[in-house]
């Protein structure tokens, strides 16, 4: 009877997992460095899986603050820049971002994934580190998508994704990331928010100066008109896709399952997305007399990018302060850009991204903590308001702006040729028609005319 209960007990889950254990005592012992390997791998992996999951995150927010007329477009913006991103960063990026240093500024070597055998433990680490920076990579992309909806011809978009992800982006990735110049001063960028947010703010900016605003968006004196999404609830669906998809963002940056920061890390990330959202919300409050949702979406997204640089060397108190600033920062910021600069950008992507983002990167110069940075392994580094003084934060200052020079003018450049070329912005009709039908023909939301076979 004893016997009998004792396996009803063992359920077949349990007895999955038993036999896993036991598989390293019939293919060969394991260690404690194997079963590192193999954490760090896994945890990798679901890190980019995760990340992976921003894209329909980025494609709901886009979505839903644009209008209805454009979202298949807008959809398929989302999907291509992924997938052409993919190719890109296969044949040229990956070995431009991390191949062997050339005068601190390019790699030279890795083209083509031709560093990763799979015959060897490192080869396969190879593959599982590359599906992890591919989409990164993506998502620098797939920002500038947002600040250009509305008025840009698909074929150019399909053109600029392409070289974002094979030069643009793997460039800044390589001199933070990769061992180059700036990595050598010290720069600390953790997760992205200059790497990969604000690479896609500037890139953004450039577009949409380039690409001038919708048709409708300003009058003749210079007022601005708002030109309201149509989904709401799909742009704050995307949003809490986003925040979840961060913290593979962040907390997967460690690139390492065994390193128990990913603990803080989620932590910062968490908390700093609140404050940010709290904090842009009451800003609107103030500014606008209503706590506008839409402000308060994008603060809680200005709150991820803007943590992202120092999620694994500062306190969850001085997250908080991170996140507050940039909450209120992206309001005011998105009213700069739309009523004062005349920069039709649709959905905040430029202040979210660029503003947020660079705000992000200089407070690790403020912020840093050696104690979180030391266990995270950024170092011993100490901001500002930590005793450090202001070394660190001139270094962040460095990076900040040699960014901005160089994806500002490579971009505007690259919007210049395309421009000049296979052409940038739709017609007049096409846009009042919606890029839905012109572009790919078809409607986002058919099937409310009725039709009679008689």
């Amino acid at each position: 009877m004893l016997m009998r209960t004792a396996r009803r007990v063992v359920k077949p889950g349990v007895l999955v997992i038993l036999i896993v254990m036991a598989l390293p005592a019939v293919a060969g012992e394991a260690t404690a460095e194997t079963n590192a390997v193999a954490i760090d791998t896994v945890w990798t992996l679901i890190a980019a899986f995760l990340v992976f999951f921003m894209q329909p995150g980025f494609a709901m927010v886009e979505v839903g603050f644009t209008r209805a007329k454009n979202a298949s477009n807008i959809l398929m913006k989302n999907l291509m820049d992924f997938c052409v991103g993919s190719i890109a960063f296969w044949l040229i990026g990956f070995g431009i971002m991390f191949g062997a240093d050339k005068l601190g500024l390019f790699g030279t070597n890795g083209f083509f994934l031709s560093a990763a055998n799979p015959s060897t433990g490192e080869g396969l680490w190879q593959f599982a580190f590359w599906m992890f920076q591919v989409v990164f990579a993506a998502t620098a992309a797939t920002i500038v998508s947002g600040a250009m909806a509305e008025r840009t011809r698909f074929p150019a978009y399909l053109f600029y994704s392409f070289f974002i992800c094979a030069l643009i982006y793997p460039v800044v990735g390589h001199w933070i990331w990769g061992n180059g110049w700036l990595a050598a001063k010290g720069f600390i960028d953790f997760a992205g928010s200059t790497v990969v947010h604000s690479v896609g703010g500037w890139a953004a900016l450039a577009g949409a100066m380039l690409l001038g605003p919708r048709l409708g968006k300003y009058n003749k004196d210079g007022t601005s008109n708002a030109i309201p999404g149509h989904n709401i609830p799909l742009a704050a669906l995307g949003v809490f896709i986003l925040w979840f998809g961060w913290f593979g963002f962040n907390a997967g940056s460690t690139t390492s399952g065994t390193n128990l920061s990913i603990a803080t890390i989620a932590v910062t990330t968490n908390l700093a997305a609140a404050a940010a959202a709290i904090t842009a919300m009451f800003t609107a409050w103030v500014r606008f007399g209503k706590p506008d949702t839409s402000m308060a979406l994008n603060g809680a997204l200005a709150g991820l990018v803007g943590i992202t640089a120092a999620c694994a060397c500062v306190s969850p108190l001085s997250a908080i302060i991170i996140g507050a600033v940039a909450g209120a920062l992206v309001v005011f910021s998105v009213e700069l850009i739309d009523k004062v600069l005349h920069i039709d950008d649709p959905v905040g992507a430029i202040s979210v991204h660029g503003v947020c983002g660079a705000w992000g990167t200089l407070s690790v110069g403020l912020f840093a903590q050696s104690l979180y940075g030391e266990s995270s392994g950024v170092g011993a580094v100490n901001g500002l308001f930590f005793g450090g003084g202001l070394s660190q934060f001139f270094t962040q200052l460095t990076g900040v702006v040699s960014v901005f020079i160089w994806v500002f003018g490579a971009s505007l450049g690259l919007f210049y040729v395309i421009k000049k070329t296979i052409g940038l912005r739709a017609s007049d009709e096409e846009q009042l028609k919606g890029l839905d039908i012109s572009e790919h023909g078809m409607e986002s939301y058919a099937g409310f005319q009725i039709f009679t076979t008689e």
